[in-house]
């Protein structure tokens, strides 16, 4: 019999909260089975909702607060606000060992801040990094750091490396992790003196969990002969706001093209089930769920103002990563 995976929810954090976060559940568990959802938010506005969904009362369980982090709070106050919050009961479920990986669409950096605060970091590990995962021509890289270290040395970039390739494996068992730093060249002599001497480093490394591939540039991160991006958390943000912007303005503009006239409106209809893959391909539902790496305990945050259905594929992520012992693999390759 498989294991139960319990994934405690915070279900107030995000937009249309709590009604996106049960609709995902109910989205989620049509696919899955043996998880347990244990639910922290207001149980007068969650119970009505979760009563009109098919969800099985065996799968999940309420944890009753009022209070929750407000979406505008900055990370001190958030922490003040503290401890009978949704997000924090929820973080805490984890530390307890009563869940084994914890979810919120809310706050990005209150979730940083409590979970720092609540639970240790695995050993060897200097600092936390927030992973991604993005599109690729060949199927999906993981991308890290995203914004949460702006200064870091070496070690925090080899540590973000195997941490990536731990994450990668943990998501696509099948695949060998390939590893790359994101430079702004890919020769030897390119990059500040970090990016340099983690090239050095990690070109010494012998290792049967990933493969270092070296540098790679910008306008290669799609281009899938890589699935590891390691950068750091300034570089990484970068990045990732440059690629949600480019998705986004490339489909605008195609829609635009594809309504500006008659002609136009037959072609799409012609092109119907080519447009709409290719829509599939950039829809950031199905990357959603960010992961923050270096903790004793997984931590995902899911994209405040995704829907339900990028929701339920956070979910997804969480399941994926307890099922493959994601933590397990991240201690046995740190040294």
């Amino acid at each position: 019999m498989k294991k139960m995976i319990t994934i405690a929810v915070d279900a107030m954090g995000g937009d249309n909260a709590p009604q996106k976060i049960i609709d995902g559940i109910e989205f989620h568990q049509k696919n899955s089975k043996n998880v347990f959802y244990k639910v922290f938010g207001d149980k007068n506005i969650i119970d009505p909702i979760i009563r009109k969904k098919s969800i099985d009362k065996n799968t999940f369980e309420i944890f009753h607060t009022d209070e929750k982090i407000k979406g505008e709070d900055s990370a001190f106050t958030a922490a003040k606000r503290g401890k009978k919050t949704s997000m924090w009961l929820a973080i805490e479920s984890v530390k307890n060992k009563l869940s084994d990986i914890v979810i919120s669409a809310g706050n990005t950096g209150a979730l940083l801040v409590i979970a720092k605060l609540n639970l240790d970091m695995i050993e060897n590990i200097d600092k936390p990094a927030l992973s991604g995962l993005w599109p690729s021509k060949k199927g999906m890289s993981v991308v890290l750091d995203l914004g949460a270290n702006i200064d870091c040395s070496d070690k925090n970039l080899i540590d973000f490396t195997i941490m990536g390739a731990s994450l990668y494996k943990s998501l696509f068992p099948n695949e060998t992790p390939k590893a790359a730093l994101l430079n702004i060249g890919s020769e030897e002599l390119k990059g500040n003196e970090v990016i340099k001497n983690t090239y050095q480093k990690l070109n010494q490394i012998v290792s049967e969990d990933f493969e270092f591939n070296g540098f790679i540039e910008g306008n290669h991160l799609m281009d899938g002969n890589v699935n590891v991006i390691v950068a750091d958390g300034f570089t990484g943000n970068v990045a990732l706001k440059t690629a949600e912007g480019t998705a986004n303005f490339i489909t605008s503009e195609l829609k635009n093209v594809m309504t500006s006239s008659l002609l136009s409106k037959i072609g799409s209809i012609i092109s119907f089930n080519s447009l709409k893959k290719f829509k599939k391909k950039l829809d950031p539902r199905l990357y959603n769920g960010a992961i923050l790496l270096g903790l004793n305990s997984p931590v995902i945050k899911s994209h405040g103002g995704t829907d339900y259905f990028g929701f339920a594929n956070s979910l997804s992520v969480c399941e994926k990563i307890v099922k493959n012992n994601l933590i397990d693999k991240i201690k046995k390759s740190i040294n």
